[in-house]
């Protein structure tokens, strides 16, 4: 059988010239996105760990609420500022606290534009992801990723597999809401990569894919076997763009690119994805041939079928959060800067204590809540 990437790895021009004006609103939405991200961590992170010591429930709660008003200015970089059409289609999917959430890997910010969805869904705060452990090690970023209890993988299963179970039986509790989004492929789509996923496709008796690579089911089966009993429901996300043309973080941040993101969602009731891992590993595989297909058929339409699924973001509201964000930084920057000593050093102490819970992976957990959760589970 032939073996050949997709189409979609042509290259074209970016939508918009990178001008003298976008390069400086991109350096200054990335100051001011730094900045408020920073103030954010050291002056809301410290009380959210002394709440964590009595009630790691309601330590997320205020985690997810002040973390997802920062979150909420990317959704409003991307839609408002750099208006760039955000198309959702497939399912029209109900608002809903604890998901699982699968999708395809076509460039490095993909994960970024699922903000967009949560924030219509009110569950912005609640998305957490599986990414690369190198990630964690990014200044301030790393900090955020560590605080909003992504999980870190190092690509290699009996290192992954128990740092997964551990972090993830955290979330046993259903008062918890939680949208954890998986990257079954495990990497980026590019064209050597599909040709090398392709070639252990033919070696194996596996599906040719042509759109997306061969998903490494264990991650996903992890995650399935240790929340299936509290989740709501899958979302299997297929993502796409405009001309194909894949966008970097800094497109983004410049507003280059892309022109439009084509998200198209299906719902999956836990109970149409079977119990049994093999048929489990099976089912995931089927619905990669089902993304194949469906990108297959982008590149000839330039849409996915059953557009028109989720709204407009109101950009009353988005303002109405950027500015509830800046204000909130605007003070903090003052009180640090321009106020008592001890500010300075409840900031140099709270940097101290990011760096080492992020760099050695601390995490304050109760035995409590744990017998808590034991005890629901009997009820």
């Amino acid at each position: 059988m032939e073996i050949n990437p997709s189409s979609q790895s042509v290259k074209s021009l970016k939508h918009f010239p990178l001008t003298p004006f976008r390069i400086f609103r991109g350096v200054l939405c990335l100051a001011v996105y730094l900045s408020t991200a920073f103030m954010f961590l050291v002056y809301f992170v410290p009380p959210a760990a002394v709440i964590r010591l009595f009630s790691v429930h309601y330590s997320r709660k205020c985690v997810s609420l002040l973390f997802g008003l920062w979150l909420g200015l990317w959704p409003f970089l991307f839609e408002k500022v750099n208006k760039t059409r955000v198309i959702f289609s497939g399912d029209k999917i109900p608002v809903e606290k604890r998901v699982l959430i699968i999708s395809n890997h076509r460039t490095e910010v993909d994960w970024m534009y699922l903000w967009n969805l949560a924030l219509r869904k009110g569950c912005l705060g609640y998305i957490k992801y599986v990414l690369k452990s190198s990630l964690m090690k990014l200044p301030i970023f790393g900090w955020g990723f560590h605080v909003l209890e992504f999980v870190p993988v190092e690509r290699k299963w009996e290192v992954d597999e128990p740092v997964m179970h551990d972090m993830l039986s955290t979330f046993a509790d259903h008062r918890d809401p939680l949208w954890l989004a998986v990257f079954p492929e495990g990497t980026d789509y590019t064209e050597k990569k599909c040709i090398k996923s392709q070639k252990f496709a033919v070696e194996n008796g596996l599906p040719i894919l042509k759109n997306v690579l061969l998903p490494k089911t264990r991650g996903f089966i992890a995650c399935l076997e240790i929340l299936r009993d509290t989740l709501d429901a899958v979302y299997d996300v297929t993502i796409a763009y405009k001309n194909h043309q894949c966008p970097s973080f800094m497109d983004n941040v410049f507003g280059v690119d892309p022109s439009e993101v084509h998200m198209h969602i299906k719902r999956i009731p836990l109970d149409k994805i079977p119990l049994s891992e093999n048929e489990a590993t099976n089912w995931l595989m089927d619905e990669f041939v089902f993304k194949d297909k469906l990108l297959a058929d982008f590149v000839v339409n330039g849409e996915f079928p059953h557009q028109g699924t989720e709204k407009q973001l109101s950009t009353v509201k988005c303002v109405a959060n950027c500015t509830i964000v800046i204000t909130f930084t605007v003070i903090f920057i003052f009180l640090t800067f321009f106020s008592s000593v001890w500010y300075k050093a409840y900031v140099g102490l709270a940097c101290l204590y990011l760096a080492c819970a992020t760099y050695f992976d601390i995490r304050i957990s109760l035995v409590e809540s744990q017998e808590t959760i034991s005890r629901r589970k009997l009820i």
